[in-house]
Order: C-alpha cells, then sequence, then structure tokens
C-alpha cells in the first residue's frame, strides 16, 4: 500500500466515525485557532501603534531635561541657535504643556493644551484643515491666539465657524487662528482634543521659567543618528552629564516596540502551543482505540503479505491527515475570528503567512509524532494473534 492509498484510506476513516474525528481534532483546531489569533492580535496592536509613532513623523526627535540646578540651564533661544548650525537638524519646537479648563456652555471642561513654537505643526505632521497655525510673530510677541483640534472646534462651537472666535482658557481669552485637521477620529482625551498655543503665552501661564521638553524635526531620515548625537552633545556641554537629559527617536520606540512585541508574540505562542500538545495527545489516544479496534484487520492484511512499513505507514498517515485536517480547520476558524475581534476592537486586521505556515506545519508534526507509538505498536502486532483477538 503507499502513501497514497493510505491517504484515500485515512480519509475514509475520518468520514466513518465523524463525530470521533471531529473530537480528535478539537486540541488541534483550538489550537492552531489560537496561534493564529493571538499573533494577529499582537501584530495588529503593533501596527496600530507603529502607524501613530510614523504620523508623527520617522525623523521625529525628542529632548527631555530635567536639569541639575544652578546657572547649567538651557533656553529656547540655544536650541533654536543649534539648528541653525548643524545641517543634520531642520527644525525644533519647545513644548509646555498646561492642565487647562476651556468655557464650554457655562460649564468648564478639561482639555490637552500645549505651547509650542511655529515650527510644531511641521514637525509633527498636523494638517491645518481652516485657518493658519501659529506665526512666528506670534511667539515672539506673545500674542494670544491659538489653534484647536477638530474635537475642540466640534464640541464647543457646535457647527459655527471657529475662526476669530474667542475662547476662554483657564479664564484667559485666547483667539482662534486655526482649525487642526482631525487624526484620531475627534474623540474625546484624543490628539483631536488639543489647543496650541505659543510657548511664550504657555510659559506665563504657568509661571513656567525654564522649557523641558523640545521637539526636533531631523533634516533626513538617514542621518537621525548623527542628529541625536549633535543634540546629545549640545546638551553634555552644558550639563556635562547624561543623567540630566533624554534623548530619543520615533525610529527607536519602533525598534523598541518591535523587540517587546516580538517577545509577547513568542510568549503568546508558546501558550497557544499548549492546546496543540494537548490535541496531539487526544490524537494518540484515539489511535491506540483504533489499533485496538482494527486488531484484526492489521492480523489479516499481516497474512496476506503486508509488512511492518506497511501498516507503519498506513496509521501514520492516518493521524497525520487527522492533524492536518484539524489544522485546515484550525486556520479558517482564526482568520474568521481574528478578523472579528480586530473589527470589534477597531483594529487594522494583520494576518501573516508565516504564522500559518507554522502553525499548520506544527500541527502537522504533531500529529506525525503523536501517531507513531500507536502506529509502531500496530506494525509490530503478531499476525497470529492478531487474527486471534476479538
Amino acid at each position: 500500500m503507499n502513501m497514497k492509498q493510505s491517504f484515500i484510506l485515512a480519509l475514509k476513516s475520518l468520514k466513518t466515525s465523524k463525530m470521533r474525528s471531529f473530537l480528535t481534532m478539537l486540541g488541534i483546531i483550538i489550537g492552531v485557532a489560537s496561534v493564529i489569533i493571538l499573533t494577529s492580535m499582537v501584530d495588529s496592536m503593533k501596527q496600530l501603534m507603529v502607524d501613530k509613532f510614523e504620523s508623527m513623523g520617522t525623523n521625529l526627535i525628542t529632548v527631555s531635561i530635567s536639569g541639575r540646578g544652578g546657572n547649567r540651564r538651557v533656553e529656547p533661544e540655544d536650541m533654536l541657535k543649534l539648528v541653525e548650525e548643524k545641517d543634520t537638524l531642520q527644525a525644533v519646537s519647545p513644548n509646555i504643556t498646561i492642565p487647562a479648563y476651556i468655557k464650554n456652555n457655562n460649564e468648564n471642561q478639561s482639555v490637552n493644551c500645549i505651547g509650542t513654537s511655529e515650527t510644531y505643526h511641521e514637525i509633527n505632521n498636523i494638517g491645518i484643515e481652516s485657518g493658519r497655525y501659529l506665526s512666528y510673530m506670534d511667539v515672539e510677541r506673545r500674542q494670544k491666539n491659538c489653534v484647536i483640534g477638530s474635537y475642540v472646534a466640534k464640541n464647543v462651537f457646535q457647527g459655527t465657524n471657529p475662526i476669530g472666535q474667542i475662547i476662554k482658557l483657564n479664564g484667559n481669552s485666547f483667539t482662534v487662528v486655526g482649525v487642526a485637521e482631525e487624526k484620531a477620529g475627534g474623540t474625546q482625551g484624543s490628539q483631536d482634543d488639543r489647543v496650541y498655543l505659543p510657548y511664550t503665552v504657555a510659559r506665563t501661564l504657568t509661571f513656567i521659567s525654564r522649557v523641558s521638553n523640545y521637539t526636533f524635526s531631523a533634516a533626513d531620515k538617514n542621518e537621525l543618528e548623527q542628529a541625536i548625537a549633535d543634540i546629545e552633545n549640545a546638551l553634555f556641554k552644558v550639563y556635562q552629564s547624561e543623567d540630566f537629559y533624554n534623548v530619543i527617536s520615533v525610529s527607536a520606540i519602533v525598534d523598541t516596540l518591535d523587540e517587546l512585541t516580538g517577545t509577547l508574540t513568542l510568549i503568546l505562542v508558546g501558550i497557544a502551543g499548549i492546546s496543540l500538545l494537548v490535541g496531539g495527545i487526544g490524537i494518540m489516544n484515539i489511535m491506540l482505540v483504533s489499533v485496538t479496534e482494527r486488531t484484526r484487520e492489521i492480523g489479516v492484511r499481516k497474512s496476506l503479505g503486508a509488512t511492518p512499513w506497511n501498516i507503519l505507514s498506513q496509521f501514520v498517515v492516518e493521524a497525520a491527515t487527522t492533524s492536518g485536517c484539524g489544522g485546515v480547520l484550525g486556520i479558517v476558524l482564526g482568520i474568521g475570528g481574528a478578523y472579528a475581534l480586530c473589527s470589534l476592537m477597531d483594529m487594522p486586521t494583520v494576518i501573516t503567512l508565516g504564522s500559518i505556515i507554522i502553525a499548520f506545519s506544527v500541527s502537522a508534526v504533531i500529529g506525525i509524532a503523536f501517531g507513531y507509538f500507536p502506529a509502531r505498536k500496530a506494525a509490530r502486532l503478531n499476525p497470529i494473534d492478531a487474527l486471534r483477538h476479538d
């Protein structure tokens, strides 16, 4: 009996007892589906975060300064001068975050308020839907002008044109000169729920004399490492220690994210692999039962000239077929489950061909590995004893 005949016989055996075959495959189905769903969820989450980071610009560099007191300090003017001196740097914007409340229908509503320079929207890829962004003169003259996000525009002005209108932030009146394009679905607490104002005004409102956060844009993403080195060298000259500042790029964050999600994927696949192991044990148990039930058949085949290899290959192929069919059903279930869960969580669905191939291959190998012991037992049966078996 060749492999093709063994495969056909295995399919007939599965059709003969459909319920038992399905229950035998169930562990493999769940295991394969779990691997695909879990890897898809991790990849989808990773893709969502990467898209958000990359939307800010892959050449983005953030600088946080804790400072060491005394006369050693960095001013926004120093950072602007650094950009002018270094060809690797394109622009910089000081950032000051302010906890603020905006007046809305006689009620105070919290809003994310950021003090920036005129280049902040270019560095962070923030488009302007209407009006304009803050200008150099707004920053230089400390004009009380602001740019609002799409959520603030819809929630506060409710359909009316906000350009030229007055809003109150912590009791201070600001003129709206622009509305930023929607980037995060226009939801509360998102990037669209922001108000941008000149950092020079933000310093006076918060009585902050020192700016601790800056956002740089590298001139070329291929020179990102050199741009970071230029910033670090400039800061080191001032503070004489790396403990008082932190420089990080979006690309570095994405690389770290890749490492973390890779580790998480391995852990989750390992957990899901337990289901495949349980499925393999189930296949082995059923195959042992099958060998016992078909002992007389084995005796007849051996008496007609079947070799131990013929018997071994028949049962191994049957176990592999059972596992393979379970793997196919698991793939279908896994893909469907991944699409359903990602849709519910409003995430992009990412299903890699590699995860499908690995899950199916492992299921097939498990079928062969766990089917070998029952097949070996069948191949070693004495034909005379097998014929006498009731």
